[in-house]
């Protein structure tokens, strides 16, 4: 009887002993899976955040291509001017230091875009009213003795490639020509050549 009860005490004891053994293996598991699987999602839904946010960085900020324009005329600083792409006339100007006091303000289109090798020219005052009156001039058909390149000038009738060096090196050597007539005042050029071109040429 003793050793019966002593080995129904023992299986009690080895089942009760699997029992604990058994429920803390399960708890522990629990304890320990849980948390890991949780961990894991965290990691996996940060991880796409943090790509979507780079992808949403990268289309929200491009890199602008830097150009270069060349700036010169009447303004502090000509020179050469790096600038962002799809600069405006006015960043350019403002980067070569602004307008000198001679410029003429309103004659370049400020707001206008610049590209990569442009010239922007600033002209004075002086220079400005020239090439008004020369725009207007080739406007209405006439040819502006004062302002007109040689190409220009040979469009006049008795006036050829040699006359045009000669105008305009008369025009450098005394200034502008105060009247149409005074251009009869160039080596070549008699009264009877200005009677052909005199309908076709001005002095504004």
């Amino acid at each position: 009887m003793r050793k019966r009860k002593g080995r129904r005490r023992l299986w009690i004891g080895q089942a009760v002993l699997c029992c604990l053994l058994s429920g803390c293996g399960i708890r522990d598991a629990a304890y320990v899976v849980a948390p890991v699987e949780t961990f894991a999602g965290q990691m996996e839904e940060e991880a796409v955040e943090t790509a979507e946010g780079q992808v949403e960085e990268e289309i929200s900020s491009p890199e602008r291509r830097e150009i270069c324009v060349y700036v010169c005329g009447a303004v502090v600083n000509p020179g050469v001017v790096r600038l962002p792409e799809d600069s405006r006339a006015e960043d350019a100007l403002l980067a070569a230091g602004g307008f000198s006091e001679e410029a003429r303000t309103d004659y370049v289109n400020l707001a206008a875009r610049v590209s990569d090798g442009e010239k922007l020219y600033i002209p004075d005052r002086q220079e400005a009213e020239a090439l008004l009156s020369s725009a207007d001039a080739q406007a209405s058909g006439l040819v502006n003795i004062n302002t007109a390149d040689a190409a220009l000038l040979c469009t006049l009738p008795g006036i050829g490639e040699s006359r045009a060096r000669d105008i305009i090196a008369y025009r450098e050597e005394n200034g502008a020509f105060q009247s149409a007539e005074d251009i009869m005042k160039v080596s070549g050029i008699k009264e009877s050549t200005y009677e052909k071109l005199s309908s076709r040429i001005t002095i504004n």
